[in-house]
């Protein structure tokens, strides 16, 4: 399994641009399934997340490659989706991220970090 991910987040939608977020929900659906299937991602986690009060509604994690995942993040059609999505929803966020045993290697270099600054 990958221990990279881009974590791909987003808020509520705006109102009156809730049909538009759900035709671009599943457009970027079928984008990150076309990525897959080309082998460019190892797998799509998609979450939607129970009313909360907090402004995080839902998140995807497409895990991968380092390199394939920061070219997709910088991809004409990533960037344009991502500005198409922002119009729509609020909070809109594409970040990398560490998963499984590269968590565990974050918080190392972290808390090595931590020592030596104490």
């Amino acid at each position: 399994m990958a221990e990279y991910a881009l974590f791909i987040g987003w808020g509520p939608s705006r109102v009156g641009r809730e049909a538009a977020a759900a035709r671009l929900f599943a457009e970027s659906i079928a984008y990150w399934n076309r990525l897959k299937d080309a082998g460019e991602i190892e797998s799509i986690e998609t979450v939607i997340l129970s009313p909360h009060g907090g402004d995080l509604t839902g998140f995807a994690l497409l895990r991968g490659a380092p390199d394939k995942l920061a070219r997709i993040s910088m991809a004409p059609e990533t960037q344009a989706l991502t500005m198409r999505v922002q119009l729509c929803l609020d909070g809109v966020g594409v970040v990398p991220a560490v998963v499984d045993e590269g968590v565990a290697r974050a918080m190392q270099a972290w808390t090595q970090a931590v020592s030596e600054m104490a």
